[in-house]
Protein backbone atom coordinates (compact mmCIF):
# COMPACT_ATOMS: atom_id res chain seq x y z
CA UNK A 1 0.00 0.00 0.00
CA UNK A 2 1.33 3.46 -0.91
CA UNK A 3 1.65 6.29 1.55
CA UNK A 4 0.45 9.85 1.12
CA UNK A 5 4.02 10.58 -0.09
CA UNK A 6 3.89 7.74 -2.64
CA UNK A 7 6.32 5.63 -0.65
CA UNK A 8 5.69 1.94 -0.16
CA UNK A 9 4.27 1.39 3.30
CA UNK A 10 6.05 -1.23 5.36
CA UNK A 11 3.86 -4.24 6.16
CA UNK A 12 2.50 -4.49 9.67
CA UNK A 13 4.66 -6.76 11.82
CA UNK A 14 2.70 -9.19 14.03
CA UNK A 15 3.65 -8.55 17.65
CA UNK A 16 0.89 -10.21 19.64
CA UNK A 17 -1.73 -12.88 19.00
CA UNK A 18 -4.18 -10.01 18.40
CA UNK A 19 -2.15 -8.45 15.59
CA UNK A 20 -1.62 -11.85 14.04
CA UNK A 21 -5.41 -11.96 13.54
CA UNK A 22 -6.06 -8.32 12.69
CA UNK A 23 -3.91 -6.43 10.19
CA UNK A 24 -3.28 -2.99 11.64
CA UNK A 25 -1.21 -0.33 9.84
CA UNK A 26 2.38 0.19 10.90
CA UNK A 27 3.24 2.91 13.39
CA UNK A 28 5.78 4.30 15.85
CA UNK A 29 7.39 2.20 18.54
CA UNK A 30 8.20 4.60 21.37
CA UNK A 31 7.49 4.88 25.11
CA UNK A 32 4.07 6.31 25.86
CA UNK A 33 5.43 9.04 28.14
CA UNK A 34 7.75 10.29 25.39
CA UNK A 35 5.01 10.18 22.78
CA UNK A 36 2.57 12.03 25.05
CA UNK A 37 5.06 14.83 25.71
CA UNK A 38 5.28 15.43 21.96
CA UNK A 39 1.52 15.02 21.51
CA UNK A 40 0.82 17.71 24.13
CA UNK A 41 3.71 20.07 23.41
CA UNK A 42 3.97 19.79 19.61
CA UNK A 43 0.55 18.67 18.33
CA UNK A 44 1.16 19.65 14.68
CA UNK A 45 4.63 18.13 14.48
CA UNK A 46 3.33 15.01 16.21
CA UNK A 47 1.02 13.99 13.35
CA UNK A 48 3.14 15.50 10.56
CA UNK A 49 6.20 13.47 11.58
CA UNK A 50 4.31 10.18 11.86
CA UNK A 51 2.57 10.74 8.52
CA UNK A 52 5.92 11.39 6.80
CA UNK A 53 7.37 8.15 8.16
CA UNK A 54 4.42 5.77 8.10
CA UNK A 55 2.04 7.27 5.55
CA UNK A 56 -1.58 8.35 5.50
CA UNK A 57 -2.69 5.64 7.93
CA UNK A 58 -0.70 4.68 11.02
CA UNK A 59 -1.18 2.96 14.36
CA UNK A 60 -0.23 4.18 17.82
CA UNK A 61 0.23 0.85 19.56
CA UNK A 62 -0.83 0.18 23.12
CA UNK A 63 0.74 -2.24 25.55
CA UNK A 64 -2.81 -3.41 26.30
CA UNK A 65 -4.43 -5.72 23.77
CA UNK A 66 -7.18 -4.15 21.62
CA UNK A 67 -6.43 -0.60 22.79
CA UNK A 68 -4.52 0.54 19.72
CA UNK A 69 -5.17 3.93 18.08
CA UNK A 70 -5.41 4.13 14.27
CA UNK A 71 -5.22 7.47 12.41
CA UNK A 72 -6.98 7.86 9.04
CA UNK A 73 -6.86 10.85 6.69
CA UNK A 74 -7.60 9.65 3.16
CA UNK A 75 -11.07 10.60 1.81
CA UNK A 76 -12.05 7.00 1.04
CA UNK A 77 -11.32 5.92 4.61
CA UNK A 78 -13.15 8.92 6.08
CA UNK A 79 -16.19 8.19 3.93
CA UNK A 80 -16.23 4.61 5.21
CA UNK A 81 -15.97 5.84 8.83
CA UNK A 82 -18.54 8.64 8.58
CA UNK A 83 -21.12 6.56 6.68
CA UNK A 84 -20.71 3.33 8.68
CA UNK A 85 -23.59 2.17 10.85
CA UNK A 86 -23.14 3.99 14.17
CA UNK A 87 -23.71 0.71 16.03
CA UNK A 88 -20.14 -0.25 15.09
CA UNK A 89 -18.74 2.52 17.29
CA UNK A 90 -18.85 3.91 20.79
CA UNK A 91 -18.04 7.62 21.02
CA UNK A 92 -18.68 8.46 24.67
CA UNK A 93 -15.93 6.16 25.96
CA UNK A 94 -13.46 7.55 23.43
CA UNK A 95 -13.97 11.10 24.70
CA UNK A 96 -14.40 10.41 28.41
CA UNK A 97 -11.91 13.17 29.26
CA UNK A 98 -14.63 15.74 28.54
CA UNK A 99 -17.11 14.35 31.07
CA UNK A 100 -15.86 16.41 34.03
CA UNK A 101 -16.52 19.56 32.00
CA UNK A 102 -19.67 18.70 30.04
CA UNK A 103 -21.44 16.33 32.43
CA UNK A 104 -22.86 12.81 32.15
CA UNK A 105 -25.85 13.76 29.97
CA UNK A 106 -24.14 15.78 27.23
CA UNK A 107 -25.30 14.75 23.76
CA UNK A 108 -21.66 14.89 22.64
CA UNK A 109 -20.86 11.94 24.91
CA UNK A 110 -24.06 9.99 24.27
CA UNK A 111 -24.31 6.98 21.97
CA UNK A 112 -27.02 5.18 20.05
CA UNK A 113 -30.65 6.25 20.31
CA UNK A 114 -29.99 8.67 23.18
CA UNK A 115 -27.51 10.62 21.06
CA UNK A 116 -29.91 10.75 18.13
CA UNK A 117 -32.88 11.87 20.26
CA UNK A 118 -30.92 14.65 21.95
CA UNK A 119 -29.38 15.80 18.68
CA UNK A 120 -32.78 16.10 17.01
CA UNK A 121 -34.01 18.21 19.92
CA UNK A 122 -31.03 20.58 19.86
CA UNK A 123 -30.49 21.09 16.13
CA UNK A 124 -33.45 23.31 14.99
CA UNK A 125 -32.46 26.57 16.78
CA UNK A 126 -29.12 26.62 14.95
CA UNK A 127 -30.58 26.75 11.46
CA UNK A 128 -32.79 28.85 9.21
CA UNK A 129 -34.57 32.01 10.25
CA UNK A 130 -34.04 31.40 13.95
CA UNK A 131 -30.28 31.43 13.49
CA UNK A 132 -30.34 34.53 11.29
CA UNK A 133 -32.42 36.34 13.90
CA UNK A 134 -29.38 36.28 16.18
CA UNK A 135 -27.26 38.27 13.70
CA UNK A 136 -28.09 41.69 15.13
CA UNK A 137 -27.11 40.50 18.61
CA UNK A 138 -23.74 39.33 17.28
CA UNK A 139 -23.15 42.64 15.47
CA UNK A 140 -24.11 44.69 18.56
CA UNK A 141 -21.87 42.69 20.89
CA UNK A 142 -18.96 42.94 18.44
CA UNK A 143 -19.27 46.73 18.41
CA UNK A 144 -19.49 46.88 22.21
CA UNK A 145 -16.17 45.03 22.52
CA UNK A 146 -14.28 46.60 19.60
CA UNK A 147 -15.33 50.13 20.66
CA UNK A 148 -13.29 49.61 23.81
CA UNK A 149 -10.06 48.97 21.89
CA UNK A 150 -7.50 51.76 22.44
CA UNK A 151 -6.83 53.15 18.95
CA UNK A 152 -3.14 52.86 18.12
CA UNK A 153 -2.25 50.88 21.26
CA UNK A 154 -1.55 47.11 21.42
CA UNK A 155 -4.14 44.73 22.82
CA UNK A 156 -4.47 40.96 22.97
CA UNK A 157 -6.75 39.95 20.11
CA UNK A 158 -7.52 36.54 21.62
CA UNK A 159 -9.00 38.09 24.77
CA UNK A 160 -11.29 40.29 22.70
CA UNK A 161 -12.49 37.42 20.54
CA UNK A 162 -13.20 35.36 23.65
CA UNK A 163 -15.15 38.26 25.12
CA UNK A 164 -17.24 38.55 21.95
CA UNK A 165 -17.98 34.83 21.62
CA UNK A 166 -18.72 34.40 25.32
CA UNK A 167 -21.15 37.34 25.31
CA UNK A 168 -22.80 35.91 22.19
CA UNK A 169 -23.26 32.54 23.90
CA UNK A 170 -24.69 34.15 27.03
CA UNK A 171 -27.08 36.28 24.97
CA UNK A 172 -28.11 33.89 22.21
CA UNK A 173 -27.97 30.55 24.07
CA UNK A 174 -28.52 31.47 27.73
CA UNK A 175 -30.83 34.42 26.99
CA UNK A 176 -28.91 36.81 29.26
CA UNK A 177 -28.15 40.46 28.50
CA UNK A 178 -26.78 42.23 31.54
CA UNK A 179 -27.20 42.00 35.29
CA UNK A 180 -25.72 40.15 38.23
CA UNK A 181 -26.27 36.62 36.88
CA UNK A 182 -24.81 37.58 33.49
CA UNK A 183 -21.68 39.06 35.08
CA UNK A 184 -21.23 36.16 37.51
CA UNK A 185 -21.49 33.59 34.72
CA UNK A 186 -19.24 35.61 32.40
CA UNK A 187 -16.46 35.91 35.00
CA UNK A 188 -16.72 32.33 36.25
CA UNK A 189 -16.79 30.80 32.77
CA UNK A 190 -13.87 32.93 31.57
CA UNK A 191 -11.79 31.99 34.61
CA UNK A 192 -12.51 28.28 34.24
CA UNK A 193 -11.87 28.05 30.51
CA UNK A 194 -8.70 30.13 30.70
CA UNK A 195 -7.36 28.00 33.54
CA UNK A 196 -8.03 24.61 31.98
CA UNK A 197 -6.59 25.84 28.66
CA UNK A 198 -3.26 26.88 30.18
CA UNK A 199 -0.20 24.85 29.06
CA UNK A 200 0.09 22.99 32.36
CA UNK A 201 -3.59 22.19 32.81
CA UNK A 202 -3.92 21.11 29.16
CA UNK A 203 -1.92 18.06 30.20
CA UNK A 204 -4.57 17.11 32.77
CA UNK A 205 -6.90 16.05 29.94
CA UNK A 206 -4.45 13.26 29.08
CA UNK A 207 -2.87 12.26 32.42
CA UNK A 208 -5.25 10.89 35.02
CA UNK A 209 -2.73 11.32 37.85
CA UNK A 210 -3.11 15.11 37.46
CA UNK A 211 -6.86 14.86 38.10
CA UNK A 212 -6.57 14.75 41.89
CA UNK A 213 -8.50 17.00 44.22
CA UNK A 214 -6.31 18.24 47.07
CA UNK A 215 -8.51 21.17 47.93
CA UNK A 216 -8.98 24.66 46.55
CA UNK A 217 -5.24 25.35 46.45
CA UNK A 218 -4.51 22.40 44.16
CA UNK A 219 -4.94 22.87 40.38
CA UNK A 220 -7.60 20.18 39.96
CA UNK A 221 -9.31 21.21 43.17
CA UNK A 222 -9.54 24.75 41.84
CA UNK A 223 -11.12 23.48 38.62
CA UNK A 224 -13.72 21.49 40.54
CA UNK A 225 -14.47 24.47 42.78
CA UNK A 226 -14.97 26.75 39.76
CA UNK A 227 -17.12 24.12 38.08
CA UNK A 228 -19.31 23.85 41.18
CA UNK A 229 -19.83 27.61 41.21
CA UNK A 230 -20.87 27.55 37.54
CA UNK A 231 -23.24 24.66 38.23
CA UNK A 232 -24.97 26.69 40.94
CA UNK A 233 -25.35 29.68 38.62
CA UNK A 234 -26.79 27.58 35.78
CA UNK A 235 -29.30 25.83 38.03
CA UNK A 236 -30.31 29.23 39.43
CA UNK A 237 -30.91 30.41 35.85
CA UNK A 238 -33.03 27.32 35.12
CA UNK A 239 -35.18 27.88 38.21
CA UNK A 240 -35.62 31.52 37.26
CA UNK A 241 -36.53 30.68 33.68
CA UNK A 242 -39.07 28.00 34.65
CA UNK A 243 -40.77 30.51 36.94
CA UNK A 244 -41.10 33.10 34.16
CA UNK A 245 -44.40 33.76 32.42
CA UNK A 246 -42.81 35.08 29.19
CA UNK A 247 -43.58 32.48 26.53
CA UNK A 248 -42.14 34.48 23.63
CA UNK A 249 -38.45 34.14 24.37
CA UNK A 250 -36.37 33.10 21.34
CA UNK A 251 -33.05 32.32 23.01
CA UNK A 252 -31.82 28.76 22.54
CA UNK A 253 -32.30 27.80 26.21
CA UNK A 254 -35.98 28.76 26.05
CA UNK A 255 -36.40 26.81 22.81
CA UNK A 256 -34.68 23.81 24.43
CA UNK A 257 -37.00 24.03 27.44
CA UNK A 258 -40.05 24.13 25.17
CA UNK A 259 -38.89 21.22 22.98
CA UNK A 260 -40.31 17.74 23.53
CA UNK A 261 -39.10 14.22 22.85
CA UNK A 262 -41.34 11.88 20.87
CA UNK A 263 -42.94 10.69 24.11
CA UNK A 264 -43.97 14.25 25.00
CA UNK A 265 -41.40 14.64 27.75
CA UNK A 266 -39.19 17.72 28.00
CA UNK A 267 -35.56 17.89 29.07
CA UNK A 268 -34.77 17.67 32.77
CA UNK A 269 -32.77 20.38 34.51
CA UNK A 270 -29.80 18.02 34.60
CA UNK A 271 -29.99 17.49 30.83
CA UNK A 272 -30.41 21.22 30.20
CA UNK A 273 -27.41 21.98 32.40
CA UNK A 274 -25.15 19.55 30.56
CA UNK A 275 -26.31 20.71 27.13
CA UNK A 276 -25.69 24.35 28.08
CA UNK A 277 -22.16 23.46 29.17
CA UNK A 278 -21.67 21.55 25.91
CA UNK A 279 -22.85 24.45 23.74
CA UNK A 280 -20.71 26.84 25.74
CA UNK A 281 -17.48 24.84 25.47
CA UNK A 282 -18.06 23.83 21.85
CA UNK A 283 -19.22 27.25 20.66
CA UNK A 284 -17.13 29.72 22.64
CA UNK A 285 -13.47 28.70 22.68
CA UNK A 286 -13.51 27.27 19.15
CA UNK A 287 -15.03 30.31 17.45
CA UNK A 288 -12.74 32.66 19.39
CA UNK A 289 -9.73 30.69 18.12
CA UNK A 290 -11.00 30.73 14.53
CA UNK A 291 -11.56 34.51 14.62
CA UNK A 292 -8.11 35.10 16.09
CA UNK A 293 -6.56 33.15 13.23
CA UNK A 294 -8.70 34.99 10.66
CA UNK A 295 -7.44 38.40 11.82
CA UNK A 296 -3.89 37.05 11.76
CA UNK A 297 -4.15 35.82 8.15
CA UNK A 298 -5.97 38.93 6.92
CA UNK A 299 -3.15 41.10 8.25
CA UNK A 300 -0.39 38.67 7.22
CA UNK A 301 -1.49 38.87 3.58
CA UNK A 302 -2.41 42.47 2.64
CA UNK A 303 -3.83 41.25 -0.69
CA UNK A 304 -6.40 39.18 1.24
CA UNK A 305 -7.45 42.23 3.23
CA UNK A 306 -7.68 44.33 0.06
CA UNK A 307 -9.89 41.76 -1.69
CA UNK A 308 -12.15 41.57 1.36
CA UNK A 309 -12.59 45.34 1.47
CA UNK A 310 -13.33 45.44 -2.26
CA UNK A 311 -15.98 42.77 -1.77
CA UNK A 312 -17.54 44.67 1.13
CA UNK A 313 -17.89 47.71 -1.13
CA UNK A 314 -20.06 45.69 -3.53
CA UNK A 315 -22.91 45.22 -1.04
CA UNK A 316 -23.52 48.92 -0.55
CA UNK A 317 -24.43 50.90 2.54
CA UNK A 318 -26.53 49.31 5.29
CA UNK A 319 -26.67 45.78 3.83
CA UNK A 320 -28.80 43.16 5.53
CA UNK A 321 -26.95 40.39 7.34
CA UNK A 322 -28.09 37.69 4.94
CA UNK A 323 -26.15 39.49 2.17
CA UNK A 324 -23.03 39.50 4.33
CA UNK A 325 -23.31 35.76 4.97
CA UNK A 326 -23.37 35.06 1.20
CA UNK A 327 -20.21 37.00 0.27
CA UNK A 328 -18.05 34.46 -1.62
CA UNK A 329 -14.56 35.77 -0.81
CA UNK A 330 -15.42 36.32 2.87
CA UNK A 331 -16.74 32.76 2.96
CA UNK A 332 -13.54 31.49 1.33
CA UNK A 333 -11.37 33.33 3.88
CA UNK A 334 -13.31 31.71 6.73
CA UNK A 335 -13.08 28.28 5.09
CA UNK A 336 -9.33 28.55 4.49
CA UNK A 337 -8.82 29.75 8.08
CA UNK A 338 -10.53 26.59 9.33
CA UNK A 339 -8.64 24.41 6.86
CA UNK A 340 -5.04 25.39 7.44
CA UNK A 341 -5.17 25.15 11.26
CA UNK A 342 -8.42 23.38 12.19
CA UNK A 343 -9.28 24.21 15.79
CA UNK A 344 -9.92 20.55 16.57
CA UNK A 345 -7.19 18.48 14.94
CA UNK A 346 -9.34 15.36 14.85
CA UNK A 347 -13.01 14.50 14.56
CA UNK A 348 -14.54 12.56 17.43
CA UNK A 349 -12.62 9.41 18.29
CA UNK A 350 -14.66 6.27 17.57
CA UNK A 351 -14.08 3.13 19.67
CA UNK A 352 -14.79 -0.04 17.69
CA UNK A 353 -17.63 -2.06 19.30
CA UNK A 354 -17.86 -4.77 16.65
CA UNK A 355 -14.96 -5.56 14.28
CA UNK A 356 -15.00 -3.45 11.14
CA UNK A 357 -12.88 -3.20 8.00
CA UNK A 358 -11.62 0.23 6.91
CA UNK A 359 -9.48 0.52 3.75
CA UNK A 360 -8.65 -3.18 3.94
CA UNK A 361 -7.55 -3.04 7.57
CA UNK A 362 -9.49 -5.30 9.91
CA UNK A 363 -9.95 -3.39 13.15
CA UNK A 364 -10.84 -5.38 16.26
CA UNK A 365 -13.13 -4.43 19.12
CA UNK A 366 -11.53 -1.77 21.35
CA UNK A 367 -9.51 -0.09 18.57
CA UNK A 368 -9.71 3.73 18.68
CA UNK A 369 -10.32 5.23 15.23
CA UNK A 370 -9.04 8.80 14.82
CA UNK A 371 -10.26 10.72 11.73
CA UNK A 372 -7.47 13.30 11.37
CA UNK A 373 -8.87 16.64 10.25
CA UNK A 374 -5.45 18.26 10.13
CA UNK A 375 -3.84 15.57 7.95
CA UNK A 376 -6.87 15.43 5.63
CA UNK A 377 -6.67 19.22 5.21
CA UNK A 378 -3.01 18.98 4.21
CA UNK A 379 -3.12 16.30 1.54
CA UNK A 380 -1.13 17.76 -1.35
CA UNK A 381 -3.20 16.01 -4.02
CA UNK A 382 -6.32 17.70 -2.61
CA UNK A 383 -4.81 21.00 -1.48
CA UNK A 384 -1.68 21.87 -3.51
CA UNK A 385 0.78 23.93 -1.42
CA UNK A 386 -1.31 23.02 1.59
CA UNK A 387 0.86 24.93 4.07
CA UNK A 388 0.07 28.21 2.31
CA UNK A 389 -2.99 30.32 3.07
CA UNK A 390 -4.95 30.54 -0.20
CA UNK A 391 -8.67 31.39 0.11
CA UNK A 392 -8.98 31.24 -3.69
CA UNK A 393 -8.84 27.44 -3.56
CA UNK A 394 -12.40 27.48 -2.17
CA UNK A 395 -13.58 29.65 -5.07
CA UNK A 396 -12.05 27.31 -7.63
CA UNK A 397 -13.59 24.04 -6.49
CA UNK A 398 -15.96 22.49 -3.99
CA UNK A 399 -14.63 19.90 -1.56
CA UNK A 400 -16.41 16.81 -0.38
CA UNK A 401 -17.25 16.32 3.33
CA UNK A 402 -14.46 13.73 3.39
CA UNK A 403 -11.85 16.21 2.14
CA UNK A 404 -12.91 19.24 4.19
CA UNK A 405 -14.57 18.75 7.56
CA UNK A 406 -13.41 21.29 10.19
CA UNK A 407 -16.59 20.59 12.19
CA UNK A 408 -16.27 16.80 12.15
CA UNK A 409 -18.29 14.39 10.07
CA UNK A 410 -21.05 11.84 9.88
CA UNK A 411 -23.64 11.76 12.64
CA UNK A 412 -21.13 13.59 14.88
CA UNK A 413 -20.77 16.74 12.83
CA UNK A 414 -21.09 19.84 15.02
CA UNK A 415 -24.73 20.99 15.25
CA UNK A 416 -23.51 24.59 15.56
CA UNK A 417 -21.52 24.56 12.30
CA UNK A 418 -23.79 27.00 10.43
CA UNK A 419 -24.06 29.29 13.44
CA UNK A 420 -20.27 29.38 13.98
CA UNK A 421 -19.63 30.30 10.33
CA UNK A 422 -22.36 32.94 10.45
CA UNK A 423 -20.89 34.43 13.64
CA UNK A 424 -17.39 34.51 12.14
CA UNK A 425 -18.58 36.46 9.10
CA UNK A 426 -20.56 39.04 11.05
CA UNK A 427 -17.73 39.67 13.52
CA UNK A 428 -15.16 40.06 10.73
CA UNK A 429 -17.28 42.41 8.63
CA UNK A 430 -18.38 44.50 11.62
CA UNK A 431 -14.77 45.14 12.62
CA UNK A 432 -13.19 45.39 9.16
CA UNK A 433 -15.76 47.91 7.99
CA UNK A 434 -14.46 50.39 10.58
CA UNK A 435 -11.00 49.30 11.72
CA UNK A 436 -7.75 47.95 10.38
CA UNK A 437 -6.30 45.41 12.80
CA UNK A 438 -2.56 44.80 12.45
CA UNK A 439 -0.03 42.59 14.18
CA UNK A 440 2.45 44.31 16.47
CA UNK A 441 5.07 41.66 15.72
CA UNK A 442 5.12 40.66 12.06
CA UNK A 443 6.92 37.35 12.61
CA UNK A 444 4.99 34.20 11.57
CA UNK A 445 2.79 32.74 14.29
CA UNK A 446 2.54 28.99 14.93
CA UNK A 447 -0.23 27.03 16.66
CA UNK A 448 0.01 25.98 20.30
CA UNK A 449 -2.09 23.55 22.29
CA UNK A 450 -5.03 25.04 24.12
CA UNK A 451 -6.75 22.27 26.07
CA UNK A 452 -8.05 19.79 23.51
CA UNK A 453 -7.69 22.27 20.64
CA UNK A 454 -4.93 24.17 18.84
CA UNK A 455 -4.90 27.95 18.70
CA UNK A 456 -2.76 31.01 18.09
CA UNK A 457 -0.70 32.01 21.14
CA UNK A 458 -2.87 33.78 23.70
CA UNK A 459 -0.36 36.63 24.00
CA UNK A 460 -0.50 37.61 20.31
CA UNK A 461 -0.98 41.40 20.20
CA UNK A 462 -2.53 43.59 17.53
CA UNK A 463 -3.17 47.31 17.01
CA UNK A 464 -6.41 48.84 15.75
CA UNK A 465 -6.44 51.93 13.56
CA UNK A 466 -9.41 53.66 11.95
CA UNK A 467 -10.24 52.31 8.51
CA UNK A 468 -9.76 54.84 5.74
CA UNK A 469 -13.23 55.74 4.46
CA UNK A 470 -14.21 54.49 1.04
CA UNK A 471 -17.23 55.01 -1.10
CA UNK A 472 -20.06 52.67 -0.11
CA UNK A 473 -18.23 51.32 2.95
CA UNK A 474 -20.93 49.13 4.49
CA UNK A 475 -22.47 49.72 7.87
CA UNK A 476 -24.27 46.70 9.21
CA UNK A 477 -27.75 47.04 10.58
Amino acid sequence: MKTRNNKIQKPSIPQTPMTATYNLPDGPQMPRWLRMIKFIGQPIKYVDDFAKIYGETFTIRSSRSNNHIVYFSQPQALEQIFTADSSHFEVGRGNIGLKFLLGDRSFMLADGDRHQRQRQLLTPPFHGERMRAYGQDIEKITRQVSNQWPIGKPFKIRESMQEITLRVILRVVFGLNEGELFESLRRSLSDLLDFISSPVMSSAFFFRFMQKDFGAWSPWGRILQQRQKIDQLIYALLRERRAESDQNRQDILSLMMAARYDDGQGMSDEELHDELMTLLVAGHETTASALTWAFYWIDHFPEVREKLLQELNTIGVNPDLSSVAKLPYLTAVCQETLRIYPIAMTAFVRIVKTPIEIMGYELPEGTAIVPSIYLAHHREEVYPQSKQFKPERFLERQYSPYEYFPFGGGNRRCIGMAFAQYEMKIVLVTILSELQVSLVNKRPVHPVRRGLTIAAPAGMRMVATLQSKRANTPALV
